[in-house]
């Protein structure tokens, strides 16, 4: 039995906040938790934290915004009510897969302009250095007459009257400027301002670079919500961060507190080991490029073949949708093909990879063997429909609605993982311990 300790479950995922509470042998920690008529989140701790360790369980699945401010909530609770320290146990992390833009910039989002009118921008433009701004000075600023042209400005600015409320215009330039040379640092009038001026010039500026505002080539900035999220734990209270199989690891990076991202991959291995036959002539796919290192980690821990699925998309137009074709990079006929990866939301690249592979492939069997089975929308239906032959995922997010419709759907415990973790956490042992072998 640990002392000093509460472990408080969110409404997320509630069964496995119990479970690890039994594993560490710990009666769960009292909180009531609820919503006003107007839908905003009630919290109440019934335990006392004070001086205590405090772990808070929240999955980032089902109502993710809903959650993930009962989770902030929660949080920020504890602090108040003098808990020693606070760590966020999220087994699936709300918002992993926005942690960085998701295409390649390079510079300011404008592109030249200048012999691309009436051309469609693709997702492959790149904006360009902006070029040298040219000045038309005109004859007026000749080294021999600038003593003077800037007298002359004096003497009318202290003795010429307002006209539309600019001072020291009068309305009048000097004749022997065209319409492209007028003096710098003299107000124009109303009627010589840019949108004017033949040809739309203005001082200072060549019509060449100037970016045309019906097609400038701009894209669209996308929020990057990791940063936030990473914030609003840490300014709500948060001093530690425990979770498995993060989207992007570099995503800890965003955080100015200790994150331990706990791996799946021991529960996925010992499950091939002990359920597949023969499984050292298997071959283990990873469906994109992104999920090659995780799959290659497997593939090298069992000494099993490693192949890959390569989506390629092809350069479309902005108002045209993607997409990507599916090719296959290894051998895998006549032997059982599993694939690997860190999510299954919709399940369309694992059910999409899971056809090419006994279509084109040739494979005998498929597997998919997934950490975070979310399964938004109808992936179920899709799953059950597909060529899929056993879908294998954790409880890292609910499962028992899935389990129930989806025969072909195995669910692998992660209590003792995190019961583990927190275990060592408290006591200041080392976690990496628990992936050593």
């Amino acid at each position: 039995m640990v002392r000093n300790i509460v472990v408080l479950g969110g409404s997320s995922h509630p069964e496995l906040a119990h479970m690890i509470c039994q594993q560490l042998g710990i009666p769960n920690g009292r909180i009531t938790l609820s919503k006003f008529a107007v839908g905003e989140t009630r919290v109440e701790i019934q335990d006392s934290v004070r001086g205590k360790d405090v772990f808070v369980i929240q999955s980032g699945c089902g109502r993710v915004n809903d959650h993930f401010i009962e989770l902030l909530i929660t949080i920020s609770a504890c602090k108040t009510a003098s808990a020693k320290r606070v760590t966020a146990v999220l087994p699936h992390f709300p918002y992993s897969r926005q942690s960085d833009i998701p295409y390649n910039k390079t510079g300011a989002p404008l592109a030249k302009t200048g012999n691309s009118h009436g051309k469609d921008f693709t997702f492959e433009s790149r904006p360009v250095t902006p070029g040298p701004q040219h000045y038309d000075h005109g004859p007026a600023f000749s080294h021999g007459g600038l003593e003077k042209e800037l007298s002359r400005l004096a003497v009318e600015r202290n003795s010429d009257v307002n006209v539309n409320g600019i001072a020291g215009t009068n309305g009048r330039t000097n004749p022997s400027h065209s319409h492209s040379s007028t003096i710098p640092g003299t107000p124009l009038r109303r009627t010589n301002t840019a949108e004017s001026l033949p040809n739309g010039r203005s001082f200072g500026f060549n019509n060449d670079w100037a970016p045309n505002r019906a097609n400038t080539g701009y894209k669209q900035w996308v929020a990057q919500a990791g940063t936030l999220v990473a914030d609003l734990l840490t300014c709500a209270g948060a001093d530690h961060i425990i979770t498995m199989d993060l989207h992007d690891p570099q995503y800890q990076g965003f955080f100015d507190i200790p994150v331990d991202n706990l791996y799946g991959r021991p529960l996925l291995q010992r499950w091939i080991k002990y359920n597949i036959p023969d499984y050292e002539n298997a071959v283990v796919v990873s469906p994109d490029a992104g999920g090659a290192k995780r799959a290659t980690a497997i593939a090298d821990a069992l000494g099993m073949e490693f192949a890959l699925i390569h989506k390629e998309r092809r350069p479309t137009r902005i108002t045209e949708r993607q997409n990507a074709t599916m090719m296959l990079v290894g051998e895998i006929r006549g032997k059982v093909a599993i694939l690997v990866d860190d999510m299954a939301d919709t399940s369309n690249t694992i059910t999409r990879a899971a056809k090419l592979l006994k279509t084109k492939g040739g494979a005998t069997k498929v597997y998919a063997l997934v950490t975070h089975g979310v399964f938004s929308g109808d992936a179920i239906e899709r799953i059950n429909a597909s060529a899929l032959d056993r879908v294998i995922c954790t409880n890292s997010v609910p499962q028992e609605e899935h389990r129930r419709s989806c025969p072909k759907l195995l669910v692998l415990p992660v209590h003792e993982v995190f019961a583990e973790a927190i275990r060592r956490v408290h006591h200041g042992e080392s976690i990496s311990v628990l992936f050593s072998s």
